[in-house]
C-alpha cells in the first residue's frame, strides 16, 4: 500500500505537467525544489523531534556551493551540483557537532544564531555574493549535455526527477532500522539511550541528512531558476519549511509536498486580493493548528488512512 502510494504521488506529478498551464507548471517545478527543502527539514523535526531554526544555512550552503564557483571559477554545472551538496554536508556536519551539544529551546537559539551568523558573512562578502541583490545565473551556465534547464519542460523533469530521489530516499530511510530509532528517540530519547541507541550519533546522521537533503534543495534552486542571493539564508528561510512541515504533516513522507503547495498557492491565491497575503497565511495556520494540529496529510492519517506513511 505504502509503496503504491509513493508511485501514485510521483506518476500524478507527472501528469499534471501534461494537463496544468505553462504558469502551473512553473509553480509546480518551484514547489517540488521548495519540497525537497521540506522533506530534509521533515526528517529532522517529524521523525527526529529536533526544532531547528537555523535551516536557512543549509540551503543558503548549496545555493552558494553551486552558484559561486559558477560565477566566479567557471566550474561545470555537474562539478558544481557536487560541490554545492559538499558543502551543505559540511556546514551540516560542522553545525550538528556543535549544536547538539545543547537539546530543546537552547537547540533552536544555537541553530538560530548560526543561520544568522551565515546570513551575515554572505552580507559582508558582498563584493563575491551581491548581498541581498543577488546574482543571476547565465542561461549559458545551466546546460548539461546540451540540454538546457532554463526552459520549462526541462526544469519541471529536473525538479520532478530530484524531489522523487528525495522523496524515495525519505520513504526508504524510515523504514529501515536507523530510521525506526530516529522516531523512538523522538517519542522517548531516554528510553532509546537505555535499550543501548547512540542517540547522539543517530541525531547527528539526522543532521547531516537533513542538511545535505536542504543544500540540495538550495543548489536546484539556484540552478534551475539561475538566482542566488543572500535573502534565502535570512530567519524566513528557516521558518518556511517548518510552516510547510506543520501544513502538511510533520513525521509523513507526502506532508512537505502537501504542505509546500498549499502554502505556495495560498499566497498566490491571496496576492491577487491582497497586499496583507501573510495575514491570511496567518489565519490559515491558526485555523489548521484548531482542527487539524497533526497537518493535513496527519489529519487524514487519523481519521480515514490509518497505513498512510
Amino acid at each position: 500500500m505504502t509503496k503504491s502510494l509513493h508511485i501514485s504521488v510521483l506518476t500524478s506529478l507527472v501528469l499534471l505537467f501534461f494537463v496544468v498551464s505553462d504558469y502551473h507548471d512553473g509553480n509546480l517545478a518551484r514547489i517540488m525544489v521548495l519540497a525537497i527543502y521540506a522533506v530534509g527539514y521533515n526528517l529532522l523535526f517529524g521523525y527526529t523531534g529536533l526544532l531547528s531554526l537555523g535551516h536557512a544555512l543549509f540551503f543558503a550552503a548549496g545555493m552558494y556551493g553551486l552558484a559561486l564557483p559558477i560565477q566566479h571559477l567557471g566550474v561545470s554545472p555537474i562539478e558544481a551540483f557536487a560541490m554545492g551538496l559538499a558543502s551543505a554536508a559540511t556546514v551540516s556536519l560542522v553545525i550538528g557537532f556543535l549544536a547538539l551539544r545543547t537539546t530543546g529551546a537552547a537547540f533552536m537559539i544555537v541553530t538560530l544564531m548560526f543561520a544568522q551568523a551565515g546570513f551575515l558573512a554572505l552580507l559582508y562578502f558582498g563584493q563575491w555574493t551581491r548581498g541581498d541583490e543577488g546574482f543571476v545565473i547565465q542561461q549559458a551556465d545551466r546546460i548539461i549535455a546540451g540540454i538546457d534547464f532554463s526552459q520549462s519542460t526541462e526544469r519541471y523533469f529536473a525538479a520532478f526527477v530530484l524531489f522523487a530521489v528525495a522523496y524515495l530516499l525519505i520513504a526508504w530511510l524510515i523504514s529501515t532500522p536507523f530510521g525506526k530509532c530516529l522516531i523512538a528517540i523522538r517519542e522517548n530519547e531516554e528510553r532509546a539511550q537505555m535499550l543501548g541507541y547512540d542517540v547522539h550519533r543517530h541525531k547527528l546522521l539526522a543532521m547531516l541528512v537533513s542538511g545535505t537533503l536542504s543544500g540540495a534543495s538550495g543548489a536546484a534552486y539556484a540552478f534551475l531558476f539561475g538566482y542566488a542571493g543572500a535573502t534565502f539564508a535570512s530567519v524566513q528561510y528557516s521558518i518556511l519549511p517548518l510552516l510547510w512541515v506543520l501544513l502538511g504533516g510533520a513525521g509523513t513522507t507526502i506532508g512537505p509536498l502537501i504542505g509546500t503547495a498549499f502554502a505556495f498557492y495560498l499566497i498566490d491565491i491571496s496576492s491577487h486580493f491582497t497586499t496583507a497575503h501573510l495575514l491570511v497565511v496567518g489565519l490559515a495556520i491558526v485555523l489548521l493548528t484548531l482542527f487539524a494540529p497533526q497537518g493535513l496529510a496527519g489529519e487524514i492519517r487519523n481519521r480515514l488512512i490509518s497505513w498512510l506513511p
